[in-house]
């Protein structure tokens, strides 16, 4: 039986890739040894006490942290987090103005109609609980923290939980508790990978059990997610970042190239592709992909993106790379064309379509508000970006008077005996006993 060098897999007739066991044939098997690990609690650390920094965040904290008391811990952590805030105050004052104006805009109100004796309507309820997943450890996402939980706090979430792993060093980055902190954050707890949304989705002696998790992750955690679902509500199963460009012989072969760049450096497995009406063009941006792989500094991993997953198209006229662009479903388009506008208008698939030359995909990433987290994976077609209704829930509201009810129960008396659901017609007839004619 093979075992891998930390606890995580103990399994029979795994395919191993570059060492490690086949995702697919043990995410289950993860998550199943992590909830059963959380819920003895062996095998982690995951006693905690809670301290909070200068500006009120919660931080949740191992009780023996580095040999320091949790308080001098906290002390520590609240002058990182002061540094942080002091050099980025102001750009997260703008994040945090423009996205929050966006999603304001997609608030949903509950609606009552009334006609003799009848009210319907619609309530609008906002989610109790929210677990977010931040990325942590090699990176950091401080705006992913941001895109996660400002719909959730528009929408009216009570409790927000966020998980993150910390880096080597045990720590999560300041930048990111900042962000969580100016957010509107609750708690956060330093784990990470598929035991994190395990542990959120059915709850530990140290994490709450969540009704929704969102946030991106690595395959194990995306597997996760889609494990757990059913148990928790989740906002989807996120694969690799993309990026289609659609463009013709008015772009600038610079800036196109640039902005295929800027996904391809995501991961090995990020999708850049170029459809354009124009050879020329399809030429000159790649021997500016080639000069810029040279200048910038995660050159290796856009190499890699772009020979397994990156593709010049060149069609035959705008509507072939149209109707291309709509079979791809990718999750940033950018439209460079002489008329841009006209093309959005017949763009049915795509998470964000970016129009014009200046309206670069890193912009939605950070500053222009609508939601960077968007569907990959040509889900585009049937999902949306994350919003304020992915942390609401509706419930249909009827009431119907005697007077009201009378007239129509025959009706519904009928359509249950044709269902052969006599309680159900029951259920109605039983109201009318005294009627002459019931």
């Amino acid at each position: 039986m093979p075992q891998s060098k930390g606890p995580f897999y103990m399994t029979t007739a795994i395919a191993y890739t570059s060492g490690k066991p086949h995702i697919g044939n043990t995410y289950e098997i993860v998550l199943a040894d992590s909830i059963a690990r959380f819920r003895r609690q062996e095998g982690y650390d995951v006693f905690f006490q809670t301290g909070t920094d200068e500006h009120g965040q919660k931080i949740e904290l191992k009780a023996e942290e580095a040999g320091i008391t949790p308080k001098e811990f906290v002390d520590k952590t609240s002058a990182e987090i002061k540094r942080i805030w002091d050099l980025m105050n102001t750009s997260y004052d703008k994040f945090i103005r423009t996205t929050d104006d966006y999603h304001e805009k997609q608030v949903q109100n509950s609606w009552f109609t009334t006609e003799d004796g009848i009210i319907l309507g619609q309530k609008v309820t906002a989610l109790a609980t929210v677990g977010v997943y931040v990325p942590g450890g090699k990176a950091v996402y401080p705006s992913s923290v941001l895109m996660n939980v400002l719909p959730a706090k528009v929408a009216g979430v009570d409790r927000i939980v966020m998980c993150t792993p910390p880096g080597k060093d045990g720590k999560v980055y300041p930048s990111t508790l900042v962000a969580a902190k100016e957010a509107g954050v609750d708690e956060i707890y330093k784990v990470g990978g598929a035991q994190a949304i395990a542990a959120m989705a059915f709850g530990t002696e140290s994490i709450p059990k969540v009704d929704k998790i969102v946030g991106p992750g690595n395959i194990f955690v995306a597997l996760a997610k889609k494990a757990v679902y059913g148990n928790v509500s989740i906002d989807s199963i996120a694969g690799p970042s993309e990026i289609l460009v659609l463009a013709d012989e008015t772009a600038n072969p610079r800036y196109v190239a640039a902005d295929l760049l800027s996904q391809a450096e995501h991961d090995e497995m990020a999708s850049a592709i170029l459809v354009t009406t124009s050879e020329e063009l399809a030429h000159k941006v790649s021997d500016e992909i080639d000069g810029f792989l040279n200048q910038l500094s995660r050159k290796e991993i856009m190499e890699k993106s772009l020979d397994s997953f990156g593709y010049i198209l060149v069609a035959s006229d705008m509507k072939e790379a149209i109707d291309t662009a709509n079979a791809i479903a990718s999750e940033h388009m950018e439209i460079m064309t002489a008329n841009p506008f006209d093309v959005m208008t017949r763009i049915k698939n795509a998470g964000a379509i970016f129009i014009g030359a200046y309206s670069c995909e890193p912009l939605g990433d950070y500053f222009a508000g609508p939601n960077h987290v968007l569907p990959t994976n040509g889900t585009a077609k049937f999902f949306s970006p994350l919003s304020v209704d992915d942390f609401i829930k509706k419930s249909s509201v009827i009431y119907y008077s005697r007077e009201a009810l009378e007239p129509v129960h025959k009706d519904i008396e009928f359509f249950a005996n044709q269902e052969q659901l006599t309680a159900h017609a029951n259920s109605m007839k039983v109201r009318f006993e005294d009627n002459q004619e019931g």
